[in-house]
């Protein structure tokens, strides 16, 4: 396959082939699931309210995330060919129907962009399974920074496709792309399932060891920390980021039009995160992940700040931004080693889905918060909310354990 061309080593091209299937897909994922806030400003010049909007994108991000809980414990157990084809094709579906019926049963199509975030909740907690268990120490980060850049390039794929298309023509685009990923998952798995790429359930806890002790071994991994650490970083990652082109439009007083194109170069940048916060880990930090994210936090907390203080647009925009790309290179951190670094638990699906949950129920609640907090306090007043997030994110990641220096 194609990591046999770009790798000698077959270790290393095994990963390759692994960690490419894996980024189409998500891909897919964060594309469709990115396009509704994309074109945002567009559905708002056409009548949609946005408190309507806020609510599809809170109900989205609430099925989400108990999508994440129940397909997390889940995919510990089923093939990760099964859950990740099921959800695409069942998340494409969803995504159709919410086109047909937006305009005639709003309540229809609220219920259809819920069941959307459901089902694109089955493709993470078994991918992440699937990489940590089939790739080497080594090659595991570098296949989860390929996803993790795929999830942040699909913002910036969504903006651009919303400044060239109608909205309605990007939702056809979103969900035909989740249909064809669904059909291309399916037989590549299955090709590197009978090739031996692929194989499950290679770390398990020890027999006699109930889930209870895998849970307690959870807590003393720190699992409270990250817990936090992910909700703190899921309201950057998924609602700032929903309402970025908003943002732009409304407080910055951007066109709709020029809204999406600032949206596309803002999140193209964003979408490099990935690759400095590895950078930052690996050569700045020495390889402390604890270290890493608090840098990370004091770093956007600033930006944040500094929101309030530049209010040439221009400025404002660069500074949104890199607060953004700070927190989410903690949530880099998070993904890409905190979850692979539990394979040795046998839950990693089950933790990586809880994470995953816990980030997006925070992120509901804010999604709802933020807009009908536009009308009271403003954009001046979510600014200085994302600014104490950052400030409480630098409390939390302070080290006070052991387990996670060692990472």
């Amino acid at each position: 396959m194609i990591g046999n061309l770009l790798f000698k080593n077959e270790k290393a091209a095994r990963a390759a082939d692994i960690g490419l299937l894996c980024s189409a897909a998500y891909l897919a994922v964060y594309f469709a699931r990115n396009i509704l806030g994309a074109v945002t400003p567009q559905m708002i010049e056409r009548g949609y309210s946005a408190e309507f909007i806020g609510r599809v994108s809170s109900l989205y991000f609430i099925c989400y995330a108990v999508g994440q809980l129940v397909n997390g414990a889940i995919g510990d157990r089923v093939r990760a060919r099964y859950m990740i084809c099921i959800g695409l094709l069942m998340a494409s579906i969803s995504n159709r129907l919410f086109y047909y019926v937006i305009d005639t049963l709003p309540f229809a199509a609220l219920l259809a962009y819920g069941l959307m975030g459901f089902f694109l909740s089955m493709i993470y907690g078994p991918m992440t399974k699937v990489v940590a268990e089939n790739t080497e120490p080594v090659y595991t980060m570098r296949c989860t920074l390929g996803y993790t850049f795929a999830s942040l390039f699909g913002s910036p794929l969504a903006g651009f496709a919303a400044a060239l298309l109608t909205w309605r023509s990007v939702l056809l685009t979103g969900s035909l792309s989740l249909a064809v990923m669904s059909v291309c998952c399916f037989v590549i798995f299955r090709s590197m399932e009978k090739r031996g790429i692929i194989k499950y359930n290679q770390y398990r806890r020890e027999k006699g060891n109930g889930r209870g002790d895998g849970i307690r071994l959870l807590f003393r991994r720190g699992i409270v920390k990250y817990t936090l650490i992910s909700m703190i970083t899921g309201v950057v990652r998924t609602t700032v980021i929903f309402w970025m082109p908003t943002y732009i439009a409304q407080h910055l007083e951007f066109p709709a039009e020029t809204a999406s194109f600032i949206f596309t170069a803002a999140t193209l940048a964003i979408s490099m995160e990935a690759f400095i916060a590895v950078f930052i880990y690996e050569r700045l930090m020495k390889r402390n992940m604890e270290r890493t994210i608090l840098f990370m936090f004091l770093s956007a907390a600033l930006f944040f700040f500094l929101l309030t203080v530049f209010r040439q647009p221009a400025w404002n925009v660069v500074c949104l931004v890199l607060g953004i790309m700070s927190s989410n290179g903690a949530s880099v951190m998070l993904y890409s080693r905190y979850c692979p670094g539990l394979r040795d638990t046998g839950m990693v699906s089950g933790a990586t889905g809880f994470l995953d949950f816990s980030s997006y129920a925070a992120a509901s609640v804010s999604s709802t918060l933020f807009a009908g907090a536009v009308g009271t306090v403003g954009w001046e007043g979510l600014v200085w909310t994302w600014f104490g997030l950052m400030a409480a994110g630098v409390v939390i990641s302070l080290p006070y354990g052991k387990w996670s220096k060692r990472i």
